[in-house]
């Protein structure tokens, strides 16, 4: 009985596949008519396999053969609607060349006070801190006698003058030879010289400054000996203030008397100054030239010895200023940018020469051009599409715009 039955199974499967044969027809994927059905003796020959997947695809689909930069560019034909983009225009403009360096402030000139005699410091008039000027008083050596010296030459001097008048007035008269006038007024000269002398030394005994700053040790003690050479007290001269740094050989043919500079300190300080020097003579270890800035310091904020950066502006060259969203790749990964120029898409390589808060500066552009600043992913070169430039629109205009592109 249980052969019986197995037997009539496996007739009704052979009947059936015989009548699926017969039809000549096999459904893929489970699809109705007319969709993913092949012919089976595709199954069995090559040819007929070849015939039947060399481009059998269904009106209206995607082929997946196809590329997706290719269904793109077949998407864009006349049967097509353009894609729609957004393009900005860019102008070329003068980039300023900016090189960075790093460096520190310098007190433009630190002055040793010294007197020019001898003496005991009776009085010093300054504090470590104190802002001075220029013929202020630092400190005060001991008269001696050099106030008996200055006495005794304007003494000698007031003689010398009253025989000069006295000989002048008896030749007048003739009662003097004229040969007496020149030894008198040869008396007269050495006199004042004499006194001058005397006034001068008399004068050194209080020792001033011939510049401005600020007092810095060391600075004598009342009751110290110095003698010249000695220091009184050290004056820092602050302002103006100067920025020593080093530039790179490969970039002083640049660099030039004269140039604006902007310093800023690490305590947060910036100032504008200008190149005042750049030594002819590269240092011998890292083959750089030492370079001076000098910057406005007349409130004294800016110390000596902090360290520093500064910018200095080397001139101009012509690149466009683009925002970094516009940037893109082609298919050979190479960066650039793409515009439109008649309604057709074009790419640009181009060279990122400078990095900025307002954008990115490139060279490699046309001087104007209509950068695609939204959609740029999803078109081609060479393909054809509905760009609508923004260029000075407001932002009232342009959210109009977008919703009206929405809505449509």
């Amino acid at each position: 009985m249980r052969a019986i039955v197995s037997y009539g199974v496996a007739g009704a499967i052979v009947i059936a596949g015989a009548l699926w044969l017969g039809s000549g027809v096999f459904v893929a994927g489970g699809n109705g008519p007319g969709h993913g059905e092949k012919p089976i003796v595709s199954f069995f020959s090559k040819d007929a396999e070849g015939a039947e997947t060399t481009h059998h695809v269904a009106e209206g689909a995607v082929d997946p053969a196809l590329t997706i930069a290719e269904r793109v560019a077949e998407s864009s034909g006349a049967s097509a609607p353009a894609q729609s983009v957004r393009t900005e225009t860019y102008a070329m403009q003068a980039m300023p060349v900016e090189v960075p360096l790093r460096g520190r402030t310098k007190a433009k000139n630190v002055t040793t006070i010294t007197p020019e005699t001898s003496g005991v410091v009776t009085a010093v008039n300054v504090t470590k801190g104190q802002t001075v000027k220029a013929g202020d008083i630092i400190c005060t050596l001991e008269e001696g006698t050099r106030a008996a010296a200055v006495a005794q030459a304007e003494a000698a001097l007031a003689q010398a003058q009253t025989n000069a008048d006295s000989n002048r007035a008896l030749r007048e008269k003739g009662l003097a030879a004229n040969n007496t006038g020149i030894v008198a007024e040869a008396a007269l000269r050495q006199a004042q010289t004499a006194f001058d002398q005397a006034k001068q030394e008399f004068d050194r005994a209080k020792v001033t400054t011939k510049v401005a700053g600020v007092v810095q040790d060391p600075v004598a003690t009342v009751g110290s000996v110095l003698s010249p050479g000695q220091p009184c007290a050290t004056v820092v001269e602050l302002d103006p203030m100067l920025f020593v740094a080093n530039v790179p050989e490969a970039r002083i043919a640049r660099a030039e008397l004269g140039l604006a500079a902007s310093v800023e300190t690490v305590t947060g300080q910036k100032v504008e100054g200008k190149v005042s020097y750049i030594a002819s003579l590269a240092d011998e270890a890292t083959r750089s030239f030492p370079v001076e800035i000098e910057i406005p310091n007349a409130n004294g904020k800016v110390l000596s010895g902090v360290t520093a950066t500064a910018t200095v502006t080397m001139g101009t060259v012509p690149a466009h200023l683009l925002p970094q969203s516009v940037l893109t790749l082609n298919d050979e990964g190479t960066l650039g940018v793409r515009s439109v120029k008649d309604g057709v898409v074009e790419f640009y390589p181009v060279t990122i020469i400078s990095d900025s808060r307002e954008g990115v500066w490139v060279t490699g552009l046309p001087p104007t051009v209509d950068v695609i600043t939204m959609g740029q992913e999803y078109v081609v070169p060479g393909q054809k599409v509905n760009a609508t430039n923004v260029t000075g629109k407001p932002e009232s205009v342009e959210a109009e715009a977008a919703a009206e592109g929405v809505h449509s």
